[in-house]
């Protein structure tokens, strides 16, 4: 059973932490600038975690994030 309050202070971490993220890429295609690298390589394990899990809301309402989400989700190499 998860410790819902562990869950509530970890959420509005990363509440702030895709709020730097959605500044950033309403500003460039990728995290470190116009094409795909390893900053956003390294998300894609954690993203693919949260967006299964009950606070996918944390991608999905900020729309440049998700629409980072949908592009590196997206790609063949990943997909396999």
């Amino acid at each position: 059973v998860p410790d819902e309050a562990l869950v509530r202070a970890q959420c509005e971490k990363l509440n702030k932490v895709f709020d730097v993220y959605e500044e950033r890429l309403s500003k460039c295609k990728y995290l470190a600038g116009d094409y795909f690298s390893l900053a956003d390589l390294h998300h894609l394990p954690c993203l693919h975690y949260i967006m299964a899990s009950p606070h996918s809301g944390l991608i999905t309402s900020r729309q440049h994030v998700s629409a980072w989400w949908e592009d590196i989700s997206s790609r063949a190499t990943w997909k396999k």
